[in-house]
């Protein structure tokens, strides 16, 4: 025979009812809703001559706001409630570490790419923000070469970008 108490199963249980109603009402996300229902992403500008960036950097965008699923993405500005214009900025390389036998080449860089966005209500034609800083920087290892690097850094400066602009849209301001 067993002699089994049902005092800690029964104290258990009331901590676990008890701590239910706290959890009832919790919600994943930031709880911002946005001022708008559907988001037309204008042709990403590179002005900074990054090869390549701003098709990356506009598949990016799309990728983190279908992701979010907060707002539609809309085929034309025509059919959305507000436009988000990015303009690339400014890349930038900078040598953290050296090859140990020459100095002069760099082992690993540091890359930046910084670029704004504007946000413009288009039922109203009201700017929600204008050339809001967006930033992002990743290292790279330079031992496949530094062009290769620099290559394989663009998708990852990208994706942080893009959720950079992500957040600057979707969360309160």
């Amino acid at each position: 025979m067993v002699n089994f108490s049902f005092r800690p199963l029964l104290a258990l249980a009331l901590v676990v009812l008890a701590s239910l109603p706290g959890c009832a009402h919790y919600h994943l996300g930031t709880g911002a809703s946005p001022a708008f229902a559907s988001l037309y992403l204008a042709p990403v500008q590179n002005p900074a001559g990054v090869p390549q960036a701003a098709a990356t950097v506009s598949i990016q965008l799309r990728e983190a706001f279908l992701r979010d699923g907060r707002v539609a993405l809309a085929t034309s500005p025509a059919e959305a409630d507000a436009v988000l214009t990015v303009t690339l900025s400014k890349y930038g390389r900078e040598t953290l570490t050296a090859l140990p036998t020459d100095a002069g080449l760099a082992r690993k860089l540091g890359l930046t790419l910084d670029a704004t966005a504007t946000l413009t209500d288009r039922r109203t034609g009201r700017v929600l923000f204008e050339n809001r800083p967006l930033h992002a920087d990743r290292q790279a290892f330079t031992d496949s070469g530094q062009l290769l690097a620099e290559y394989d850094t663009v998708p990852l400066l990208a994706e942080q970008l893009a959720q950079a602009a992500a957040h600057a849209v979707l969360d309160t301001w």
